[in-house]
């Protein structure tokens, strides 16, 4: 038995991304307790874990917010300009509850197959290749061509957002030291070259528990960041009737879109689920979970309300891009948003060093360290250079977040649900396949959407149209 569990739990000290998804534990809305019918006690997935460093409950909703808490939030004003503000309140409580659900969902469905398969944890990619291996007779074949095309699709998405991260760090720093210093008169290309040295050390932290303090302090900056928005936005509001209480219908979905690009972290949600000293608490009520979201959906609408009440339609892809250029604590807002981002890079680097670890699996065993060291720096330099080479590239990256976000965040787990539980419980008159089916809708709403409005900011950017320099609503 010993000799098994070692086999199933490979490279558990190899790094943070191993034991992120390898040999973690999943909190359960299940009972896996024995039942009074069975001669063998159920596998519990809790007993089987093996974590070198727990984390908190509290240190989990701190990660949670962080990895949504992102930049796409100062956009909100002016996805609710494509809404309205009655639609826009609306809309950003039903995208945070969809959002929410479809985590739910995963977690769930990621608990029930660790149970079939008695593995202690999965990550996202083996909970839908598991879920289709232990579905239907008619699709287990399938199991790790789905597997492997979420793997895939994940690692794009991330390394996507790595790329967009560079930029707006670097673009953040050259928007305040032009303002300050203007001599100095260096290129975008440079101040993202500058970020180099600062990323590859942040990224060699490879456990979720030692960023803790990082995700606290981009929290508490984050938080700074919205006061002085705020002050700038409650500071002579107009009359709400001023603005328009719902929009034409042919704008929601780019509010759409906005908004679920934006919340979504669900490249972290496992990750941060398995490594959980207490799993039981990542779901129920209150939960980790429903926490995290309640005040994400509450400061997404908060901010966008009234940032689209102060400044109407001229609000900008990020309201920061609105504040006065001549105020001191305006500049600050806009650089203290740079090292939010540039503490959120370690954070979102785990999603792709997770793939990448899985695929060395047990090879190098005797310079585990230096390959860690050698691939965590490359992956940085690659993103710093694609960063330099392309100082526009957030119009691609949002195509490419538009199209993997809205896949991998709402449709992958309304399929995987679906399927899993096809031939289990679909619930009274398959109300879980009707619902499923539903989100399956949203999310391609979004996919195009999304896709339409990147594409039309392409032709714009290559057709001499003017853009703003950096449009933090590409950011997840």
């Amino acid at each position: 038995m010993e000799a098994e569990k070692k086999q199933n739990l490979p490279m558990e000290n190899f790094s943070s991304t191993a034991e992120l998804t390898s040999n973690l534990g999943f909190q359960s809305s299940l009972s896996l307790a024995p039942k009074a019918t069975s001669d063998e006690k159920a596998y519990n997935p809790f007993e089987h874990r093996n974590l070198a460093h727990p984390n908190s409950t509290i240190g989990s909703i701190l990660h949670l917010l962080k990895a949504c808490l992102g930049s796409g939030i100062l956009a909100m004003p002016a996805a609710f300009k494509n809404a309205g503000l009655i639609a826009g309140t609306i809309g950003t409580l039903l995208a945070g509850v969809i959002c929410t659900h479809t985590v739910h969902i995963l977690v769930k469905t990621s608990q029930q197959v660790c149970v079939d398969a008695k593995k202690p944890s999965m990550s996202f990619a083996d909970t839908c290749g598991a879920a289709f291996t232990y579905g239907p007779k008619r699709v287990q074949g399938w199991g790790n061509a789905v597997k492997n095309i979420v793997d895939c699709s994940m690692t794009l998405a991330y390394v996507g957002v790595l790329c967009v991260y560079v930029v707006f760090i670097g673009s953040s720093f050259k928007e305040v030291l032009d303002v300050f210093y203007p001599e100095l008169g260096l290129s975008i290309q440079v101040y993202c070259a500058l970020t180099l040295i600062p990323l590859v050390l942040i990224c060699q932290i490879r456990n979720l528990k030692h960023l803790v303090p990082f995700s606290a302090l981009a929290n508490f900056l984050i938080l700074v960041v919205f006061t002085i928005t705020l002050y700038y936005v409650f500071t002579d509001l107009p009359p709400v009737t001023d603005r328009e209480m719902v929009a034409s219908i042919t704008q929601w979905p780019l509010f759409l879109s906005t908004v679920v690009f934006a919340m979504e972290g669900i490249g972290v949600v496992m990750p941060v689920e398995n490594e959980m000293a207490n799993p039981r608490r990542f779901l129920g009520c209150p939960g980790v979970l429903n926490v995290a979201m309640v005040i994400v959906i509450v400061l997404y609408g908060v901010v966008g309300f009234f940032g689209y009440v102060q400044y109407g339609d001229a609000v900008k892809g990020s309201i920061t891009l609105n504040l006065p250029e001549d105020a001191i604590v305006a500049q600050s807002a806009k650089l203290l948003m740079g090292i939010v981002i540039y503490l959120s890079y370690a954070l979102q680097f785990y999603v792709p060093m997770e793939m990448v670890t899985r695929l060395l699996g047990t090879r190098g065993e005797n310079y585990q360290n230096v390959i860690q060291i050698s691939i965590r720096t490359g992956m940085v330099a690659f993103s710093v250079a694609i960063g330099a080479a392309f100082p526009s590239l957030e119009l691609v990256i949002s195509f490419v977040g538009a199209v993997f976000f809205s896949t991998l965040g709402l449709l992958i787990p309304a399929v995987v649900d679906t399927v899993y539980n096809w031939d289990r419980d679909l619930g009274f008159m398959k109300y879980v396949l009707w619902k499923n089916i539903l989100i399956s809708i949203i999310s391609l709403v979004c996919l195009v959407s999304g896709a339409y409005t990147s594409i039309q900011g392409m032709f714009e950017e290559f057709g001499g149209g003017h853009h703003e320099t950096f449009d933090n609503a590409t950011l997840t």
